[in-house]
């Protein structure tokens, strides 16, 4: 920026500042007029400060809840999951599951309404669903499952028994 200054008559003969402007307070002609400019990046004091710590002090009766679930040999895994939901009076969402299951029921998704019943031990991939109390939609309960065979097959769908 290039400011020019011409001093004014007023300023050599040891006039005042007053004498810059005229009466309506705008600058006379000629007269130098202060720019204030603007410091260059952030104002101090401005910068992100770490935000301290937020400690929870009591549970929420709507609070999500973790629980690990053990399902006795032989038993059925989904029945036993949907027997869980009603008793704690709370929708349960499978995030996942490991071990072994023999003889499963699934229905698949390329083949719509066809149960498939495979038989044999197979090893979980995932497992994961969701059981919501009632009344829920069609369709808002279920467990879906992956699994593997002993020859490394690979087989899934949507648990039915």
């Amino acid at each position: 920026m290039l400011c020019i200054h011409q001093e004014a008559e007023s300023e050599r003969q040891g006039g005042h500042d007053d004498d810059r402007e005229n009466v309506n307070g705008e600058p006379k002609e000629g007269a130098v007029v202060p720019v204030n400019r603007r410091p260059r990046g952030r104002p101090p004091g401005s910068k992100n400060k770490p935000k301290p710590p937020i400690f929870v002090t009591r549970d929420s009766p709507s609070a999500l809840r973790s629980h690990v679930m053990e399902v006795a040999g032989g038993a059925d895994i989904a029945e036993s999951i949907a027997d869980f939901a009603p008793r704690r009076q709370r929708g349960v969402c499978v995030l996942s599951g490991a071990g072994t299951v023999a003889d499963v029921a699934l229905r698949q998704p390329a083949a719509p309404g066809a149960v498939v019943s495979i038989r044999g031990r197979f090893e979980i991939l995932s497992l994961t669903g969701t059981f919501l109390p009632g009344p829920s939609p069609p369709g808002a309960t279920g467990l879906t499952v992956y699994l593997a065979g002993g020859q490394g097959q690979v087989v899934g769908g949507i648990v039915v028994g």
